[in-house]
């Protein structure tokens, strides 16, 4: 009997909670009345932002990508083995260019089935058919919507053992808050022994991370990708921002150890939302945050990681100790799931 081709081995399923989840639009107007107002990650990731996101990571001087490529490249047969788990799901999932080195030592070890999760359908789409069509032991469900829908799905839906995997340092790419309300509905998902493995750019000078986080001579990348935020707002709620009113940059604030992606107004601005019944003020020089980047110390992300029922099982870290895999367990107490 024929082995199933990849056709058949490669679905995507659009998910939804079961109506805990705030309300994307109560999500967005929440955020655009903080001080200063900001934007959460997953508004950014449409195909055009999926796209300018992809252009960041081959930007001369973001090292994030290539550093944990090479992290992957050397450690995936030891972090596959560890994982020990017949299902994998990834958060923010996008192309899964580096995933496949570590569903290649998967697959060797056994038959696998990878559950990538991301906003962007057709991104989806498109990764789910190339691995299958890679790797002929691996099955692919993709999970089309916000995490914390997902991760709902994926506690209705178990079976083999389960591994979460936070690639890119995305968890960094939230307030604290945040990170506590994703990682309590990660330790719901997990059952006690399955693995949690997460990557992290550590602290370093600003004068490295505001290169690293800026558009070098000659590259849009960084300021076409926190712009598109603005083209979302108007396609979405009506907004009226003009593109052209804002500057796009970075920079690393030093008491929070966060670089924070802005867009701040050449001059006084007032701009309409009318689909979320807001009006934002911003006077010139003001900026609205569409991206934080925490960068942590090997402790603090233990402790944070941590308080949720996990323990720390080991880390690999690149040679220069810039960026590190850190391989979390589900602790034997469990909250209720």
């Amino acid at each position: 009997m024929n082995p199933p081709g990849p056709a058949t081995r490669a679905r995507v399923l659009p998910v939804a909670g079961r109506g805990e989840e705030i309300p994307e639009e109560d999500v967005v107007r929440e955020c655009l009345r903080r001080t200063p107002p900001h934007l959460p990650p997953w508004l950014g990731y449409d195909a055009v932002g999926s796209d300018l996101f992809e252009q960041i990571t081959e930007l001369p001087t973001y090292y994030l990508t290539r550093v944990e490529r090479a992290l992957l490249e050397r450690h995936s047969p030891e972090i596959a083995e560890l994982l020990a788990g017949g299902r994998i799901a990834e958060l923010g999932s996008g192309s899964a260019k580096k995933m496949r080195l570590l569903l290649e030592s998967c697959v060797r070890l056994r038959r696998t089935t990878y559950l990538p999760i991301d906003v962007d359908e057709g991104m989806l789409r498109s990764s789910a058919a190339e691995l299958c069509s890679q790797l002929d032991d691996l099955e692919v469900t993709g999970l089309w919507g916000r995490y914390e829908a997902a991760l709902d799905w994926l506690r209705d839906h178990t079976g083999e053992p389960l591994a979460v995997i936070f690639l890119g340092s995305s968890f960094g790419n939230a307030t604290r808050e945040e990170r506590d309300g994703l990682l309590h509905e990660i330790a719901r998902t997990l059952k006690p022994g399955e693995s949690f493995l997460v990557s992290a750019d550590l602290d370093k000078s600003p004068e490295v991370l505001e290169s690293c986080y800026n558009d070098p001579v000659g590259y849009t990348a960084f300021a076409d990708f926190r712009l598109n935020y603005l083209t979302r707002l108007n396609d979405l709620y009506g907004a009226d921002f003009v593109l052209d009113d804002f500057v796009p940059d970075a920079c690393y604030n030093t008491q929070t150890s966060t670089v924070e992606g802005r867009l701040r107004a050449r001059a006084d601005r007032t701009v309409s939302i009318p689909g979320l019944g807001v009006t934002l003020h911003l006077p010139r020089g003001h900026f609205l945050n569409v991206g934080y980047s925490v960068k942590f110390d090997e402790e603090g992300l233990a402790r944070e990681v941590g308080a949720h029922g996990f323990h720390l099982r080991t880390r690999w870290l690149d040679p220069e100790a810039r960026y590190g895999l850190f391989l979390f367990r589900r602790d034997e107490s469990s909250p209720s799931r």
